[in-house]
């Protein structure tokens, strides 16, 4: 009965494989059709325009350049016609749109259509605890595939990173297709640590103690890396947000003609106005911050562990003067248990008077807590770029980043003469670089404040703009000539 079951499955199993290629070209033929039918009816010269980011209320980084994009968008092009293809199902357009006035400052000249997505659940880490990685691309399939059959845009452009769905809307529904890469769904530094059996957050103790189960992950993973690269071919264009992102990339993707930096949108301008904090050595408070949503990645614990043992090095009177405090957006019940973590260790490592925590604030008070503060904090290993660290930088914050991704390839300079921030790898290196901007000269700290906010116009949401639009206006023109 038991072989009967495992003949019968590796029956069904290689019919399924097999029906792969007739269910491509049927809905290849089907969306051919399709269009050809919108065309026939369309007499417009509109250009249709959309953006994949199930996620598009969430708040981050990522939204912000989402949001940022659809404006320039909007202010280049009269004719072109933004949707936004969203899983958020509990928030209405209105609420979206104001949302992204409060939290980023933008709004839009004419309207944004949102399709709603509602095998979002697809996309969800926790449904697939082993084989995350292929098991999220293809949930991305499923619920590109509900968003093309929504929707069939002229231009298609994967803002969040599921680049399986590039495949599917260039092969199948023959849209021409643009990305912007936040973080490369798999990079060397993964594949690195399999293959030297460290224990980490992408590889758990289990695998890495035992030989096989570390030869089936690196097969697993280069298997993965291989597929990735192959949806990758199907971006007419690709954009990233640093030199750290480029390189993996290009090293995947091997796509170095087609591939453009632009550095994220950050509101320098906005900050660099805002009037700076005063010197620590007045006698009030030390005020550090932390701007980052409340994620695993972001390593807020480690952040917490720093103040700990920056207690341990700062005289108890100058201790007394330090205030952490957290700022950040939660994307609903995960993030807010996350922060509950956070003053849970908060409170056992007795820092329940130098720290504090504040959730989805407005960005007028972002603005006032960063005048208010003069050292700033971010801690997240390999930060595809840093947008937080940038707008601390423009504010006049001395910032402590982690010594990795973009915020050491792009941002933060630490040769002696052109020092504008600091950067760090564990608790201790993080608290000492705390505590020699405490203890520094004031002269000191000022140089470095002028620095920091001296070196950030180039990543302005203006140099932001004019680089997408000139990545994106090959696309749009030959739309336009085709139509």
């Amino acid at each position: 009965m038991f072989l009967a079951f495992i003949y019968c499955s590796l029956i069904l199993f290689f019919c399924f494989v097999l029906s792969i290629p007739f269910i491509i070209f049927g809905l290849k033929k089907h969306f051919i059709n399709k269009r050809k039918l919108l065309s026939g009816d369309d007499t417009s010269d509109t250009i249709n325009i959309a953006f994949f980011h199930p996620y598009c209320d969430a708040g981050g980084g990522g939204e912000k350049v989402l949001w940022s994009a659809i404006l320039a968008l909007q202010k280049s092009y009269p004719n072109v016609k933004i949707v936004v293809y969203t899983g958020d199902l509990n928030a209405s357009p209105d609420e979206i749109i104001k949302r992204v006035y409060t939290r980023f400052n933008i709004k839009f000249l004419r309207e944004v259509e949102f399709i709603y997505l509602h095998k979002r659940k697809w996309l969800e880490h926790k449904r697939y605890p082993y084989f995350t990685l292929l098991s999220q691309s293809f949930g991305s399939l499923v619920v590109g595939l509900e968003a093309l059959y929504a929707y069939l845009p002229d231009i298609y452009i994967d803002s969040m990173g599921y680049s399986f769905t590039l495949f599917l809307f260039s092969y199948i529904g023959g849209c021409t297709t643009a990305c912007y890469i936040h973080y490369p769904t798999i990079t060397r530094e993964m594949v690195k640590r399999v293959s030297s059996r460290r224990v980490g957050q992408t590889n758990r103790a289990a695998v890495a103690q035992s030989p096989f189960l570390t030869s089936a992950k690196l097969l697993y993973y280069r298997s993965f890396a291989w597929l990735y690269s192959f949806c990758g071919t199907f971006a007419d264009t690709v954009m990233v947000n640093s030199s750290w992102t480029e390189e993996h990339i290009n090293h995947l993707w091997g796509c170095n003609l087609s591939t453009h930096r632009v550095y994220p949108p950050c509101d320098t301008i906005a900050f660099k106005s805002l009037p700076q904090a005063p010197d620590i050595s007045d006698g009030g408070p030390i005020k550090i911050t932390s701007v980052g949503q409340y994620r695993p990645e972001k390593d807020h614990p480690l952040q917490l562990q720093a103040l700990y043992e920056l207690r341990r090095i700062l005289p108890e009177d100058v201790w007394d003067r330090v205030k952490l405090v957290f700022i950040g957006s939660c994307r609903g019940s995960e993030d807010m248990e996350r922060v509950k973590d956070m003053k849970d260790l908060m409170k056992h490592l007795s820092l329940e008077n130098n720290v504090e925590f504040k959730v989805n604030i407005p960005f007028e008070e972002l603005k006032s807590e960063l005048s208010s503060s003069m050292i700033g904090l971010h801690a997240m290993w390999n930060e595809h770029f840093g947008i937080a660290v940038v707008e601390c930088m423009a504010a006049g914050q001395i910032m402590v980043a982690h010594k990795s991704g973009g915020p050491k390839a792009d941002i933060i300079e630490e040769s002696e003469g052109s020092r504008n921030g600091f950067l760090a790898s564990d608790e201790f290196e993080y608290a000492r670089a705390l505590a020699t901007i405490i203890q520094m000269p004031s002269d000191a700290r000022n140089k470095i404040r002028e620095a920091a906010r001296s070196s950030v116009d180039r990543f302005s949401t203006e140099e932001f703009e004019k680089g997408l639009l000139r990545t994106l206006d090959p696309l749009v023109t030959r739309k336009v000539k085709s139509s």
